[in-house]
């Protein structure tokens, strides 16, 4: 598909939407840096609504994997008739090479544990300077993120969700949080509570209705992630499991706290200076140790006691006051 006038950038991103909001900035920095910059942008189905409103934007592909690895000839087939200025492949694949762009930057594995937002930086050349997780959104997703949020008090916003039970804290224990930040003599008594997943995590966020009672704010299987982005940055602090949503939350610079346990932090936590993470008493190493392939049913989490991760909250609230 020809691209408009400009300059044609392909830029092949993750799967999944915490790993896309990590390395997110650099269409910002490309958008800023490369006049008439113009964005063919390629995500796996949860991640695609993440790019819905990038400026230069042309198209944006769905490459849904194949066990036989036959997305990749899909992918060329749409995008071969291109010239493309430059090709970014975030997933280190072939495809830059068959295009023959004028420029190209591919990802390429690291033999040392490298923090993803600086990964994503490497494939630029930019790690002195990486780019920090951005995510666009509109007028119009603005406006409706107001009328979500709309309310009096504080909004203590949770992801009590992850992609495995193995990482999932008890959503008994963020029930606990909540009631003790939000109730009685709490730091944000008064205040809100906003829980946040999606299609599928219903259920969940309903369990923690009663924490909140009326001040609640379900936005869970709901609303699409820049909507949730958006609302986030509402929010006075997240509390959530390693997920897409803690990811948003980091970008949306509300005061986030990564809950971690069989999640490499090194990798993954949140970016930026407004985060923090918390794990129980065992290491990632540790609890690998325990689990090498990562394929126990079993929650890793529950060596994390409520009284550290409301610890850790009022801490953050202290030090984010203005």
């Amino acid at each position: 598909m020809p691209s408009a006038p400009g300059f044609p950038i392909l830029f092949i991103t993750a799967t999944r939407i915490g790993d896309a909001v990590l390395s997110s900035g650099l269409i910002k920095r490309l958008a800023y840096e490369i006049p008439g910059a113009r964005f063919t942008i390629v995500a796996g189905p949860a991640a695609v609504p993440l790019f819905a409103h990038v400026p230069g934007l042309d198209r944006i592909i769905t490459l849904e994997k194949s066990k036989s690895g036959s997305h990749w000839f899909r992918l060329w087939r749409e995008v071969r008739k291109t010239r493309w200025g430059l090709v970014v492949d975030l997933r280190g694949s072939r495809i830059a090479s068959l295009l023959g762009p004028r420029r190209r930057a591919v990802h390429h594995k690291t033999g040392q544990p490298l923090h993803k937002v600086l990964e994503a930086a490497r494939t630029l050349k930019i790690e002195d300077d990486p780019a920090a997780p951005h995510i666009y959104t509109s007028p119009g997703v603005e406006a409706y993120a107001d009328e979500l949020t709309l309310g009096a008090g504080p909004i203590l916003a949770m992801a009590p969700a992850a992609n495995w039970i193995g990482k999932t804290w008890p959503v008994e224990r963020f029930s606990q949080v909540a009631m003790t930040l939000l109730h009685g003599h709490g730091p944000m008594a008064g205040g809100r509570l906003m829980v946040l997943g999606g299609p599928g995590d219903e259920a969940l966020a309903m369990s923690l209705k009663d924490s909140a009672g009326r001040r609640f704010i379900n936005l869970a299987g709901k609303v699409d992630p820049v909507t949730a982005f958006a609302c986030l940055k509402r929010a006075r602090l997240f509390i959530g499991n390693d997920s897409g949503a803690m990811h948003l939350a980091a970008a949306a610079g509300v005061p986030t706290i990564g809950l971690f346990g069989p999640s490499d932090d090194r990798l993954y936590a949140p970016w930026g200076e407004l985060t923090r993470v918390v794990r129980g008493p065992r290491s990632y190493d540790q609890i690998r140790a325990a689990d090498p392939n990562f394929d126990q049913a079993i929650c890793h989490m529950m060596d994390l006691p409520v009284k550290t991760v409301v610890a850790a909250a009022e801490t953050l609230i202290r030090q984010t006051e203005t």
